[in-house]
């Protein structure tokens, strides 16, 4: 796709995100804007999968281990195809197959493995890139992480792994907006120098404007080509990007916002907000 429909197609996304959690009255919004640009370069340019066949075994494999912005990973699924965009509404709702963090036994298509216990998700995906290697599969895998994520120890135990085996079929994204639940990352728990970091532990480590859809594709080639060892985009990102009075404020980590707040959102999207829009959401 051309830049400028992407772009446009991450306008709708947050758009997507942003009901969603109106209508469930929680969630988390911060992270959810913050790398909806990155997900929607990977799953509508470069991701190769088929929505009509959720299992295809050529499909590459997306983890979000960073799972409480599944807001972000239903609306790239639902975009992309793999169910009706109407579903979205149920998040987080009884019964709903959209759960507060994906869940593989709810039987939605799309989630490769259910996440939300923070620093798993890369050990998962560290396992489903050796077995693609060992099936000689071209298949990729890709693994969402925060940034305040990192802070965990079995990141880099899984990172030490990855790095031994070389896999060159995984590629890890961390959403760097700065900011987690507690406060800015730095004075949690530093992380950095976080590419210095990665490459210690013999990964390829690219760094990204996480909102310029130009240099994310151009980051994710980069990852494709690159040989003989994992890579890792570290992608800058703004905590609750798009939405002004959300962005880099770590109280937005896990808010839902309200329908009064969601109108003024969505007037700073550009993207006219209909009375069908909000009947849907406040139903």
């Amino acid at each position: 796709m051309e830049i400028k429909e992407l772009e446009k197609i991450s306008k709708q996304i947050r758009k997507d995100i942003l009901l969603m959690l109106v209508e469930a009255g929680s969630g988390h919004p911060g992270g959810s804007l913050s790398a909806a640009d990155l997900m929607v370069g990977l799953y509508f340019s470069k991701l190769r999968h088929d929505p009509k066949k959720p299992d295809w075994p050529q499909r590459d494999r997306v983890i979000f281990s960073k799972g409480h912005v599944c807001p972000l990973l239903y609306a790239c699924l639902a975009r992309s195809g793999y169910f009706p965009v109407e579903e979205l509404m149920t998040l987080r709702k009884l019964g709903s197959r959209l759960q507060g963090h994906p869940a593989k036994d709810k039987g939605l298509p799309g989630i490769e493995v259910s996440t939300g216990s923070l620093g798993q998700g890369l050990s998962v995906g560290v396992g489903m890139a050796l077995g693609l290697k060992m099936e000689k599969s071209d298949s990729r895998v890709y693994v969402l992480m925060g940034d305040g994520e990192c802070e965990e120890g079995s990141i880099w135990e899984a990172a030490m792994s990855a790095g031994h085996y070389k896999l060159d079929n995984l590629c890890g994204v961390v959403d760097y907006n700065g900011l987690q639940i507690d406060g800015p990352v730095e004075d949690v728990m530093g992380i950095g120098p976080l590419a210095k970091k990665w490459e210690a532990f013999r990964w390829h480590a690219i760094k990204a404007n996480g909102h310029s859809m130009k240099d994310i594709l151009r980051a994710y080639d980069e990852a494709s080509q690159t040989k003989d060892k994992p890579s890792v985009i570290i992608a800058k990102t703004i905590k609750g990007k798009g939405v002004s009075f959300m962005e880099n404020e770590a109280g937005w980590h896990g808010k839902a916002p309200t329908k009064e707040q969601v109108e003024l959102a969505l007037k700073e999207f550009d993207i006219s907000l209909t009375k069908q829009d909000i009947d849907d959401a406040r139903a």
